[in-house]
This record gives C-alpha cells, structure tokens and sequence, in this order.
C-alpha cells in the first residue's frame, strides 16, 4: 500500500522543496526524499499537510473531483453574528468564484501550540474562533470567506483532511502510514464552486451535535510545548 506523510506545518514554511530566497521550505522539515504535497498550505496557514511519493495518491487526494472535506480552526476579529456565520454556510460570493455551502461554528478557544510569531491583536477589538469545514481548496479560501463575512483571520490552523487528523503532531513533526486506496471516501460535496442556491447545504445538524464544546489539540508524547 502507499505511504502517506502526516506533516504539521508550521507558521511561515512555504510549501516547496526549491530553496526561496525569504521563507524557510519544506526541507526544513521533511528529509524523507522523493515525497510531494498533496495540496497546499499557505504560508501564513499552519496544521495537517499531506505529502507522498504515490502519483495515485496524490492525485485522489488533490484532484477536485474527488476533493476530500478539510477542518480548519480559524481565529477572527470581531465578535460573529449568526446573519455572518449563515453567509459562510450558504457559499460566499469571492468575485471570481463562489463557494460551496460550509460547515461553520463556533467554538472555544482550542488549546494550541503557541504561534511563531505571535498574532498581533488590536486591544479594542474582541476576537474568537470558528471550526470552517470545505471541500474545496482555492487559493487563500477561508481568509477570503471570513474577510468577505466582516470576520478578518487572525489565525488559520488546519487540523484535518478527509479522515486524517494531526493528532497530537507538533509543528515541524510528521507521521507516516500506509493507505487503502479502495477505503478512502468521498466527499459527498466534491467538486467546484458555483451559485450558492445550486447545491443542499451541509448537515448542520451534525456539526450542531458536538454542542460547541472547545476542541482539544493532544500533544505529542502527551505534553504541552
């Protein structure tokens, strides 16, 4: 079976292999040669990067026709009201595109690994964290999803794709496993953007279910850095 590679990325790393001229690379945390990531991760983004050597795998987890959901745990300035946590359900209007309905809610804040370097707050301005779940991937989407709701990320830390979750990895840690490719699922929301009344909302109901209660980042080697 293939190998998977479980990286949590931290703050600032670019996700290539090429040497840049002002971030620090994948290098810097991947020695393990001839593995590529499935998927991107911005570079102001932290949390769960997937990279293998498979060209299969790759590509079932990449390719937009078969596009895993993926969890975020985005930190926003200001205080949400629930007309701008509807409009990220429903699909945002970006201008080029439209996203697909989201799975939004908010929680407490999670226990995190301090962030390098810190997010700089405006003392004024209340802040709060939501859990954003997409099946999409466009380029920086869920900053853009909150700017576009008046709730600018402060924070954005991805802590699962599809059924692979950090699990305790630090930042800069990884994992490897073998993976069934017959067992993956499939998103039931696969695919591209559209209009927003074009597609059944998720189950809110389900993410409503976990009661809103804060999440809980377990540790490698069960401490806290």
């Amino acid at each position: 079976m293939p190998q998977l590679i479980l990286l949590n990325k931290p703050y600032g790393v670019i996700c290539q292999f090429s040497d840049h001229p002002t971030h620090p690379t994948l290098k810097s945390c991947v020695q393990q040669p001839g593995v590529y990531p499935a998927g991107r991760l911005d570079t102001d983004s932290e949390g769960l990067l997937l990279l293998t050597g498979d060209g299969t795998l790759q590509h079932r987890i990449a390719d937009p026709r078969w596009k895993l959901p993926k969890t975020y745990w985005v930190q926003v300035e200001g205080e949400p009201k629930e007309e701008q946590l509807e409009l990220l359900r429903r699909g945002v209007d970006l201008g080029d595109f439209v996203t697909r309905p989201a799975e939004v809610r908010r929680i407490d804040n999670p226990e995190l690994w301090p962030r390098n370097p810190p997010v700089r707050f405006r003392k004024t301005v209340p802040d709060c964290w939501l859990e954003i779940i997409i099946s999409e991937g466009k380029n920086r989407q869920v900053r853009r999803m909150t700017a576009k709701a008046g709730l600018p990320t402060l924070r954005l830390v991805r802590v699962a794709i599809g059924p692979w979750k950090l699990d305790g990895l630090q930042p800069g840690e990884m994992r490897a496993l073998e993976v069934d490719l017959a067992a993956l699922p499939r998103s039931a929301s696969a695919g591209r953007g559209g209009k927003p009344g074009d597609r059944t909302p998720p189950r809110q109901a389900q993410a409503a279910d976990r009661g809103g209660k804060a999440p809980t980042f377990r540790f490698a080697r069960g401490k806290k850095p």
